[in-house]
């Protein structure tokens, strides 16, 4: 397990509102578009990261982290594992307290390198099955 839930529920309520979202592009079809719909739901700030740097949910996206123009406190990761690993490195240097892997993105090297960094972090798990559940 990648990520108790103590660090599930301090992710969702602790850590700060504004989530990054790699992956997030207006296809409908995709997980991410409904996952950032949930978060947004529930009063999170989704701003989308994707190489189309498109505007999803009524949030600006931006091509890569490092262009987004102000502060991030969660990076959630839909890419595949094999990029997920340099994902987080990006995470870290912008300054983000926490990275969240959606189910299936798994890296482990990734997972102790953030977490040595001093990031929060969760793989293989979705916020949006989550974040009901707090109650």
């Amino acid at each position: 397990m990648y990520g108790d839930d103590a660090t599930v529920r301090k992710i969702l309520t602790e850590l700060g509102d504004t989530w990054a979202v790699v992956g997030l592009s207006t296809n409908r079809r995709r997980a991410a578009y409904g996952v950032a719909e949930v978060l947004q739901r529930y009063g999170k700030r989704v701003v989308p990261v994707h190489p189309k740097a498109e505007t999803v949910h009524g949030e600006q996206g931006y091509v890569s982290l490092a262009d987004i123009p102000f502060d991030v406190d969660v990076v959630d990761v839909f890419v595949n594992s094999e990029l997920a690993g340099p994902v987080a490195d990006e995470a870290v240097a912008k300054g983000a307290s926490a990275v969240w892997f959606q189910l299936g993105v798994i890296d482990e090297a990734a997972y102790d390198r953030t977490r040595a960094a001093g990031l929060d972090m969760v793989m293989d798990r979705c916020p949006a099955i989550d974040i009901p559940r707090l109650g």
